[in-house]
């Protein structure tokens, strides 16, 4: 699913209005007629509802809104702020005209003063103020209002995005005053700001609502921004012909595990082996041996000369694909021994966990990444790398420069794990659950994107596959173990799972 700028938003509306013989009102009346479908689905007609409309056209939508809830039997009354006066768009205008119609209905016009109202928590806030084409933060009045009705701890549903939250990139607006909304009703398409780690408390729970918007405006624009959804992997995910082999599904080296990490190799080999790799090899110290041949038998096992830790990474050119990282430590000899694999490497390289953490301590090593390699870094190991951040869309940004300039591909993991193309493209997963905040889960991830770059696919497709597949196992196995119960080798057992659940309509 492409997610879309508020200038390509604009355009799709436009485009809308222009060919397919909509009129901006008949838009609004849709939107008002799903929000009011939404609400009239969730709470009862006893809720009483508080209306704030800005002079725009989400005012607009919140006042159709009001009207129609009016007429379902809602004891509502609505804030409309005509600051100065005549201030109001052509269709807030009419939308005000229509609800004054309304029996029953309470309106107050604020032209110059506002007494705040009291806010009770029983009440249901529609919140339309502010649409997602806000630049600037909010302040005085608005301001004070966002605080009290956050203060409330009332019910709120924002119509397309919570008041004083961009749609868009804005750095002037992070963690400043923004409605708290408990629903966010979008209109046809997510909002980029919805995917961003620092507005999940302000955001709330959101849904899309389907207005009848352009299918072939949206088509025809190039997003920089997605969504990885179940259809995109089924696209994606090749059939196994009946006449195949093991030599037919590559084969994947993983350099993992030192003295005591050892658990971590074997979380990586496991999230290969359940990908459908062909051969997996995993090279640990040899103190690993015993570990690795008894907990994944399925596995080949290279004994690396270090004792205790990896001391040396050989090129490994043979191998369809090649990861490194988990558990592996920081020591000098590995450090050395990465670069050597960094510096003899022409695929792409998989690096996560300390791998990423050695080139945090010598990042020129970051000069030899083979093009089109994947780092899989969370946030805090992406701030070890690349500086700090004080949010995720200043993270994001710099990790926009970051793959472009060594024409990688990240993988930040988090909620909505973003993957980060050469291109610019931003591709955020859907998939997953917070049971998969456990240890290990990143080590099967690693494993994952090593059996799916082996077995052919391109690196883009490799990391949409592993990253949305991961996430859906992750799903599977909090269903059976909860959000509290699920570890790593839980979610390793529940990718073929994942993968029959998403096969399962090609058969």
């Amino acid at each position: 699913m492409k997610i879309f700028t508020n200038s390509e938003i604009r355009q799709i509306d436009q485009y809308t209005i222009e060919h397919e013989g909509v009129t901006p009102m008949e838009l609004i009346d849709r939107v008002a007629r799903a929000v009011t479908d939404e609400i009239t689905a969730r709470w009862r007609t006893s809720k009483p509802v508080v209306i704030f409309a800005g002079p725009g056209n989400n005012g607009a939508d919140a006042l159709a809104v009001g009207a129609l809830l009016a007429e379902c039997g809602y004891k509502v009354h609505a804030y409309l702020f005509n600051i100065g006066g005549n201030k109001l768009s052509t269709e807030c205008v009419v939308c005000r005209d229509r609800y004054m119609e309304c029996p029953g209905v309470g309106i107050t016009e604020i032209i110059d003063t506002f007494m705040m109202p009291e806010l009770q928590r029983n009440l249901l806030i529609i919140d339309g103020l502010f649409g997602s084409g806000l630049r600037d933060p909010l302040k005085g009045g608005f301001s004070y209002l966002v605080q009290r009705i956050n203060e409330s701890r009332a019910t709120v549903v924002s119509i397309d995005i919570p008041s004083g939250l961009a749609g868009d990139w804005n750095p002037a607006l992070i963690s400043r005053d923004v409605i708290h909304a408990t629903l966010t009703l979008a209109v046809q398409h997510p909002r980029l700001a919805f995917f961003i780690a620092d507005n999940a408390e302000l955001v709330g729970e959101w849904k899309l609502l389907d207005i009848g918007l352009s299918q072939k405006a949206a088509a025809e624009i190039k997003a920089q921004f997605y969504l990885v959804e179940a259809p995109d992997v089924y696209r994606a995910l090749k059939r196994r012909p009946l006449f195949s082999s093991k030599a037919d599904y590559g084969s994947a080296l993983i350099y993992a595990g030192s003295y005591g990490m050892m658990g971590a190799a074997v979380m990586a080999t496991r999230g290969a082996l359940r990908s459908g790799v062909g051969k997996v090899t995993v090279e640990t110290p040899k103190c690993g041996y015993p570990i690795i041949q008894s907990t994944v038998p399925e596995a080949l096992y290279s004994a690396n000369q270090g004792e205790m830790y990896i001391d040396r990474m050989r090129p490994a050119h043979q191998y369809s694909a090649v990861a490194a990282g988990p558990g592996i430590g920081t020591n000098d000899p590995t450090l050395r021994a990465l670069e050597e694999l960094l510096l003899s490497s022409k695929s792409p390289l998989i690096l996560d966990a300390d791998a990423l953490n050695c080139i945090a301590i010598k990042p020129s090593m970051l000069n030899s990444l083979p093009m089109l390699s994947i780092i899989t870094p969370h946030a805090g190991e992406f701030d070890r790398l690349f500086g700090q951040h004080t949010s995720m869309e200043s993270r994001l940004r710099k990790a926009c420069d970051v793959a472009r300039h060594y024409h990688i591909l990240i993988v930040l993991k988090g909620r909505y794990t973003s993957i980060i193309r050469p291109d610019g493209k931003i591709y955020f997963n859907s998939s997953g659950c917070p049971a998969m905040a456990t240890p290990g889960s990143g080590d099967v991830l690693t494993g994952m994107l090593a059996a799916f770059l082996a077995q052919g696919y391109s690196p883009e497709i490799a990391t949409l596959l592993a990253v949305y597949l991961h996430g859906l196992a992750g799903e599977l196995a909090a269903e059976e173990h909860g959000d509290y119960g699920v570890t790593a080798s839980d979610i390793a057992d529940n990718i073929g799972r994942a993968i029959k659940a998403i096969m399962e309509p090609i058969r």
